[in-house]
């Protein structure tokens, strides 16, 4: 699964989500893309699993950009634990996706394949998306 390499801070802050996304709002790369209609954290665990989906129903035929990166730690605290005692352990890595993100591309495929594809993976990711083309 996606993660960063190395962090400056180990834990980071819950933060806002408020606004458009301006970078990366476009398809810069491929001929479908997929955009968020909304605002959200969408997990590591969630991209590889629609990653896993587009590839596997394109058959591996063109080519595919993933546009998110989750480089935003999220902690949890273990069950039984009392209130209190600090912030709780890192429990995985998310990207923060507002609305108008690109979160993947792909090129190399017919229309009705990409549409497929992209419907697959907008049921593994906790945002609501729309499919483009160029």
């Amino acid at each position: 699964m996606l993660q960063p390499k190395r962090q400056k801070y180990r834990k980071h802050f819950r933060g806002t989500m408020k606004g458009v996304a301006t970078a990366g709002s476009t398809i810069a790369f491929g001929e479908y893309g997929l955009k968020s209609l909304s605002c959200g954290w969408v997990s590591a665990r969630q991209i590889e699993a629609a990653r896993k989906a587009i590839s596997h129903k394109t058959k591996r035929v063109g080519k595919l950009w993933v546009r998110i990166f989750p480089d935003k730690t999220y902690t949890k605290k273990g069950a039984g634990v009392r209130m209190g005692s600090g912030k709780g352990e890192v429990e995985g890595y998310v990207c923060v996706v507002r609305p108008g993100r690109m979160l993947f591309e792909l090129a190399g495929v017919d229309l009705a394949t990409a549409q497929q594809a992209f419907l697959l993976a907008s049921r593994k990711l906790s945002v609501k998306t729309k499919f483009l083309s160029r």
